[in-house]
């Protein structure tokens, strides 16, 4: 393994074309990933083609490299200006934002180059080491774990609303409710689409994203007379504080096993972990400290960057050592090797050693060259950002208005973004968590569908979820976790009543 890995380095490293396709990821991960509305998805499929003529080796390099720097890059608009970049940045938004407009930006990106890193080394580390025997633990789930799992992430609403459960509760259930919109994966059958071709497919999660989070904020800025660079300028990036890395290197160490865990579960994804592992930050928190999410705590964007960035890497472990596809880019992956004549699964690893051993090196090369790169984009970015507002917001539209057509070549979801927009800035009147939205809207899908094949497996039989050892346990968790913080609130006010 390791006269690989040397071998992937060297080929990686002393081969002019496979060290310009990674600058070029590099670039273009940097580039893409911190525009609103571009995911790594989206930049890995419009660069598939262009790869087809390429030597498998620089093509890999190239695809994976770009996802892997994605992975952070979205987290920089995220901080700086409340516009996730991707959908993985969407819970960095929660304390980095805030962090900003408290006159700490820097340190806000310095937690998040710094913990993406260790998320993504880390990651990649386990996919190289481990990814046979993690996949073998993936295979072990069925529709009624992955139902349970889903069931246990949808929970997370009693930790993002704080003490507006009632508000989280709508809002997980709207998000739940958009998620139904379109056509049956099952039977075919139309659900809510009165009559509009444009719903067939359902409402994307990008546009989505992009109303409640950027085109919300946008209009929020239309109403306020300080501009953006008040908040942002003069940004002095603190990669590394030994103050900061004692406050969160538990919140490391507990989200890059989250987030491998379930990066390695297909279908699941790294906005999924982040989430999850935001949600446990907040719970393992002392009591005293569990306000402060959402309002800059630097825990929150250790939790979202170090478990988004491991799971991106964990998502490619099921790909190669079996060849299934462990999230959307995973598939457009799965679709590459095959236009490079090649089928991913344990076999590849005995035919294609020193290509399976080079896209590892790249990757880790990738992670690590962020400590190096990250600075100086960001310095570019914020000359970009500290444009004035009357010129900056304008701009922002137009890129979030790109992005969301770009993901479907639809001007319905355009209409979509600018409907939840408007959602958006009228539910933050009401301080409601918007991100209850987005929770109900990601796990929807995986709720529905493994909950409906897990009753086809058991013939209808609903004791199928609790017969299951995994399942139940699953289960149990989320209702302690769904009703902690009620039974908690209850037992600390009938002490007050008592003292």
């Amino acid at each position: 393994m390791l006269d690989y890995l040397i071998a992937g380095l060297l080929n990686v490293v002393t081969d002019p074309i496979n060290l310009l396709m990674l600058i070029a990821a590099i670039f273009i991960g940097y580039l893409g990933g911190a525009i609103p509305g571009v995911s790594g998805t989206m930049l890995v499929v419009i660069m598939v083609p262009v790869t087809y003529s390429f030597e498998p080796d620089s093509a890999f390099i190239l695809l994976t490299g770009i996802y892997a720097i994605t992975a952070f890059s979205g987290a920089i608009s995220a901080i700086l200006l409340r516009t996730p970049g991707t959908p993985e940045a969407v819970v960095t938004t929660f304390d980095g934002y805030p962090m900003a407009q408290k006159g700490q930006p820097g340190r806000a990106l310095g937690i998040a180059i710094f913990c993406s890193v260790v998320g993504g080394v880390i990651g990649t580390l386990c996919l190289m080491l481990i990814s046979p025997a993690l996949a073998n633990v993936a295979l072990s789930f069925s529709a009624p774990e992955y139902f349970a799992l889903a069931v246990m992430g949808l929970t997370v609403v009693a930790s993002l609303s704080g003490k507006a459960l009632t508000k989280g509760l709508i809002g997980v259930l709207f998000g739940l409710m958009i998620s139904t919109i379109g056509m049956d994966p099952l039977t075919g059958t139309l659900r809510y689409t009165f009559g509009s071709s444009s719903l067939l497919s359902g409402i994307d999660l990008i546009p989505v994203i992009i109303g409640l989070f950027a085109l919300s904020e946008f209009l929020k800025k239309t109403t306020e007379s300080h501009a953006v660079q008040q908040v942002i300028s003069n940004v002095k990036t603190k990669i590394f504080e030994m103050e900061v890395f004692n406050k969160i290197k538990g919140t490391m160490a507990r989200s890059s096993i989250i987030g491998i865990i379930i990066g390695i579960l297909p279908g699941i994804g790294a906005t999924t972990a982040s989430m999850l592992s935001y949600s446990e930050t907040v719970r393992w928190s002392k009591e005293k400290e569990k306000d402060s999410y959402g309002k800059g705590n630097p825990k929150g964007i250790a939790a979202a960057e170090t478990a988004n960035n491991a799971a991106a890497m964990g998502t490619l472990v099921p790909l190669l050592s079996l060849g299934i596809p462990g999230g959307a880019t995973a598939a457009v992956l799965l679709g590459a090797f095959v236009l490079h004549g090649m089928q991913p699964g344990p076999t590849l690893f005995s035919t294609e050693p020193e290509l399976m051993y080079t896209i590892f090196a790249a990757l880790l090369i990738a992670n690590l060259v962020m400590l190096i790169v990250s600075k100086p984009f960001i310095k570019i970015f914020q000359k970009i950002v500290n444009v004035p507002y009357s010129i900056l917001g304008p701009l922002i539209v137009v890129f979030c208005v790109i992005g969301t057509y770009t993901v479907r070549n639809s001007y319905f979801d355009i209409l979509v973004m600018v409907l939840f927009g408007i959602i958006g800035f009228a539910l933050e009147k009401y301080r409601f968590p918007m991100a209850t939205i987005i929770l109900g809207v990601v796990l929807g899908p995986l709720t529905e569908s493994q909950f409906r094949r897990a009753v086809e497996m058991s013939s209808g039989d609903f004791s199928i979820f609790f017969t299951r050892p995994i399942s139940l346990t699953l289960l149990i968790i989320s209702v302690l976790m769904l009703f902690f913080p009620l039974i908690s609130g209850l037992i600390k006010k009938k002490k007050e009543q008592e003292s």
